[in-house]
């Protein structure tokens, strides 16, 4: 193997985001406060905080329309910070923002052929990137309308080709599907998990979806600045958030009296008894013990939205930084 192939698959065993010890600041104001994180190659990254977190912040300074106040930040191998770096580093990007940033007179297809003369392609590279960002986002049949005349979802998808164009290794997505019915939510989905697969393109999205960031590889948590988690969905799940166990009793006072024998927590409506359990394998357990006695349940797994909504409810401090690794699966 030569020294040049040799880097190369090495580069490509490297986080192709690798953040340390970033901080932004305005003024006396401390937006991002030292926060540190990785994202690996080819995978789906979900950067999830309420208003005012610093998630905004941190994705414009990796996308190099805001300069840091310190840390080292290095993008598919490049040290962002300098005017030549910083300009290597957007033409590996694509960027798919809440706005857009097409001529609403333009037609499609004008506004995408526009957008790739920017990368200076040659005549037959830019008629070629101009028919896979068609094929793969559907736009045959849009593509000579005027981008102001779109429904919401049309618009999102010719957002996408205009961010995808060039290729690039990394896709930010800016809470991509807002305002965006389930159907079309669905498509943009499939799309951006085939350009995932068919170019090893790595999706570094912000939502405010749960359901959404629940199929990513890797989760980051923010809050007043700080990362407050960071793992997988599973492991997130699994130490933030509870089971919930639904049970209707044959009689209700043999149920109470179960649950107050096992010292548990619960709470009863319309005859249905729930409590919050650590596991499915503990409901199991009860479910087994209890068997004679029920006559109707339901578990009801935790969700992200349970995590988002308990992490943003807690006061973390440095010293209390919640992080698992794959290997907590």
């Amino acid at each position: 193997m030569n020294i040049y192939k040799a880097e190369n698959e090495l580069n490509k065993t490297k986080p192709i985001i690798d953040v340390q010890g970033l901080v932004k600041n305005y003024n006396t104001h401390q937006a991002v406060k030292g926060i540190s994180f990785q994202v690996k190659r080819g995978s789906l990254f979900a950067f999830l905080g309420t208003n005012g977190a610093g998630k905004s912040t941190t994705i414009e300074i990796l996308c190099t329309l805001l300069e840091k106040t310190s840390g080292t930040i290095k993008i598919n191998g490049i040290s962002l910070g300098t005017r030549k770096n910083n300009e290597l580093i957007r033409k590996s990007i694509g960027i798919v923002f809440q706005q857009s940033l097409l001529d609403e007179k333009l037609s499609v297809k004008e506004n995408i052929l526009h957008r790739g003369r920017l990368y200076g392609f040659t005549k037959q590279e830019l008629i070629e990137n101009w028919h896979f960002v068609k094929q793969a986002l559907h736009l045959e049949e849009i593509e000579h309308q005027q981008y102001e005349t779109l429904s919401g979802g049309q618009k999102r998808r010719v957002d996408i080709a205009r961010a995808i164009i060039h290729k690039p290794d990394i896709l930010f997505l800016d809470e991509p599907t807002t305002g965006l019915d389930p159907q079309t939510r669905l498509f943009v989905w499939d799309t951006i998990k085939q350009l995932q697969k068919e170019l090893n393109m790595t999706i570094f999205l912000t939502t405010h979806y749960m359901e959404e960031a629940a199929v990513a590889d890797e989760i980051v948590i923010m809050k007043e600045g700080k990362i407050i988690a960071a793992g997988t969905p599973h492991s997130l799940k699994e130490h933030h958030a509870s089971d919930q166990l639904s049970i209707t009793f044959l009689e209700e006072t043999i149920g109470r009296h179960l649950l107050l024998e096992k010292g548990l927590s619960f709470t009863m409506k319309n005859g249905i008894f729930t409590i919050n359990v650590p596991s499915t394998l503990e409901a199991l357990q009860l479910l087994k013990e209890w068997e004679p006695s029920i006559h109707a349940f339901e578990v009801i797994k935790g969700s992200m939205d349970d995590v988002f909504i308990r992490l943003n409810k807690e006061e973390i401090g440095d010293e209390q930084l919640i992080e698992f690794s794959h290997s907590a699966q």
